[in-house]
């Protein structure tokens, strides 16, 4: 079938609008996606006329539009995220006989949508809904790993924005930067106590075509139970079910 490049410079301009912290100048768009000028001003005005985009007049910027508020509440009401996960998440935790769940980045949160239990396993903090601080958690670190460092900026500009469950974790904007280079080194996120007392946890990032992180796969053990080399054969099985999903919605691996 024939590609219509209308319809991915159509996709590209809300992709773009998505992975802005506020609304946007059309010359910014122009530069970053490198596009006519005139073909993103014909496009921002068809996509503001139908709902998709919002145009902000006395700042000559765009941002996006109730309309692609509406396309995300079905995505939500539809969980093909879900559905694509849950057989590769089950399968993680048969390999690696501890709890595994999938979460999803909210601002400066993570939001689990999926949990795995392990038979015999206790049950943990990440249930279904329940919202965690994103820097503490190792599948929130995963995906603000591969965020740009703009964006993370953006989402903890100064101590305020940190907060603690545990006495551990990063405090400032300065620590978190750190961290995130050392899971990018790593290739995969750890935390130890920060969210739980006694628990630890190993997660990697579901990353959509462009590389951005959807989603965050991980598996959470007792901490005391498992040594640092059984540690490394987690991270490998998390990856593995990572770059699953990932392929699994058309994305690139890690």
């Amino acid at each position: 079938m024939p590609a219509v490049p209308a319809a991915h410079q159509t996709l590209a301009i809300l992709r773009y609008l998505s992975r802005q912290a506020g609304p946007v100048s059309a010359a910014s768009i122009v530069r970053d996606l490198k596009l006519p000028r005139s073909t993103v001003y014909h496009l921002l005005a068809t996509l503001a006329e139908d709902g998709f985009v919002a145009h902000v007049p006395e700042d000559r910027r765009y941002a996006l539009g109730l309309a692609a508020y509406e396309l995300g509440t079905g995505y939500v009401r539809q969980a093909p995220l879900q559905r694509i996960a849950r057989v590769p998440l089950a399968d993680l935790v048969d390999r690696v006989g501890h709890s595994a769940h999938l979460a999803v980045l909210h601002g400066r949160e993570v939001v689990y949508v999926i949990e795995e239990r392990a038979p015999g396993r206790p049950p943990l903090v990440t249930d279904v809904g329940v919202r965690l601080p994103a820097q503490l958690t190792a599948s929130g670190r995963a995906m603000l790993a591969r965020l740009q460092p703009a964006q993370v900026r953006a989402l903890f500009p100064d101590p305020a924005a940190f907060v603690l469950r545990t006495a551990a974790g990063p405090r400032s904007p300065s620590a978190l930067r750190a961290l995130l280079v050392d899971i990018r080194r790593r290739g995969h996120a750890f935390e130890d106590g920060e969210v739980t007392t006694g628990f630890a946890s190993i997660a990697s990032p579901v990353l959509d075509h462009s590389g951005h992180p959807v989603a965050g796969v991980a598996v959470t053990f007792p901490g005391a139970a498992v040594p640092s080399a059984a540690r490394e054969r987690v991270a490998a099985q998390v990856a593995r079910t990572a770059a699953t999903i990932t392929r699994r919605i058309g994305g690139t691996p890690a």
